[in-house]
């Protein structure tokens, strides 16, 4: 069955460079960046008709390091289970701002390129988050020190420093080259989890103009210096209403794709909470994206250490339901963490308890992974 979807997809995607002005008239879809590169353009269409045949599978850090392993060509733990890779590579670009060669969670940035250029090669898709270092005190991004976010702005104290983080941002996206020289198209997710409070960015932080400021001035920014091979994902943590989900919203020509993060916790065993949690939330972003014609997506997601052994199809699959996500990408796959003392990963590794219930998972004809991609853009 899944073979089948993939010939339709696959005769709908061969005519995308043909077919551009209809798919366009059908679904009002444009970037949001009107001097996008062509092959950010056809991404962004690509994701949209990949949305109504299923969801993509992400996974954060995933060609870096998993549970037991750590840098190791050509390795991930989703390959060594289901043997494909996920369809969408989560990456974070924290640590540029201080000149780090190697990023937040250790991965160097030399090998981060490597591999968000060798899963766009495959014909994978890389998604790139941000944990800039608070501008205003020094410390990390979880540093929420009241009113920190106004002295970034325009005619602010910390404004010229900030200019200079972005400066690093937009070189390492622009030095994102195919084999072609072509700009890879990059999912962009800045100032993530808006809706919580605890990053200097976050909620309490700062008003909510402040914050569109913010964003609207990144994104003027960035296309300033040159880059246009970005998609913007504007991103929430939790949310009632779509008033909530639209308080820092910086209006329609600044954002691509609608998401919100959502992890499952140890009190809800079960999962009935992330369930109506999760169906909750994808019934407002839907329909803001319908009036707003932009893609959804589930940007974060996951429970710890998956101690559920039906996880997969028993909980994911519910809590996403038949609502078309262009995206789910379950967190990273640290493994030991000494100074918490307990296991960190989201994503199954061979003889994990979740393992086999992950493959009846990878099965499902609406789980898009790296393989069902490259078969479909063929």
């Amino acid at each position: 069955m899944k073979n089948i979807i993939l010939t339709i997809t696959i005769a709908l995607l061969a005519g995308t460079s043909c077919s551009a002005i209809n798919i366009d008239a059908n679904t009002n879809l444009s970037l949001s960046d009107k001097k996008a590169t062509p092959e950010t353009v056809s991404l962004y269409k690509k994701l949209n008709l990949l949305a109504q045949k299923g969801y993509l599978f992400g996974h954060q850090d995933d060609l870096a390091y998993g549970v037991k392993w750590k840098y190791e060509n050509g390795r991930s733990d989703i390959k060594d289970v289901v043997g494909d890779y996920p369809a969408v590579y989560g990456w974070d670009i924290a640590g540029l701002e201080r000149n780090d060669a190697n990023n937040i969670d250790g991965i160097p940035f030399t090998k981060m390129k490597q591999y968000i250029e060798e899963a766009n090669q495959r014909g994978g898709i890389s998604t790139i988050s941000m944990h800039f270092d608070n501008p205003a005190t020094g410390k990390s991004a979880w540093d929420n020190s009241p009113n920190s976010l106004k002295t970034i702005l325009p005619g602010a104290e910390n404004h010229q420093k900030f200019t200079t983080w972005l400066d690093k941002a937009a070189d390492f996206f622009l030095s994102l080259k195919d084999k072609k020289g072509k700009n890879i198209p990059i999912l962009f997710r800045p100032y993530h989890e808006l809706t919580g409070g605890w990053f200097w960015w976050g909620k309490g932080n700062g008003t909510p103009e402040e914050f569109k400021t913010l964003w609207k001035f990144t994104f003027d920014y960035l296309q300033k210096k040159g880059v246009h091979n970005l998609i913007y994902i504007y991103n929430t943590g939790g949310f009632s209403s779509k008033e909530d989900f639209l308080a820092k919203y910086p209006g329609d020509d600044y954002a691509d794709i609608l998401s919100f993060d959502s992890y499952q916790n140890n009190d809800d065993k079960e999962g009935k909470k992330f369930i109506e949690e999760v169906q909750s939330q994808l019934k407002i972003i839907d329909e803001i994206a319908k009036n707003q014609h932009k893609l959804i997506a589930i940007a974060e997601a996951g429970y710890e250490a998956i101690p559920d052994p039906k996880w997969w199809t028993g909980t994911l699959t519910k809590a996403i339901g038949d609502y078309k996500i262009s995206y789910v990408l379950l967190w990273r796959n640290h493994g030991w963490q000494e100074k918490e003392q307990k296991m960190h990963y989201y994503a199954p590794y061979p003889d994990q308890v979740s393992a086999k219930d992950f493959v009846d998972f990878y099965k499902l004809d609406k789980t898009l992974f790296e393989k069902d991609i490259k078969k479909a853009l063929k």
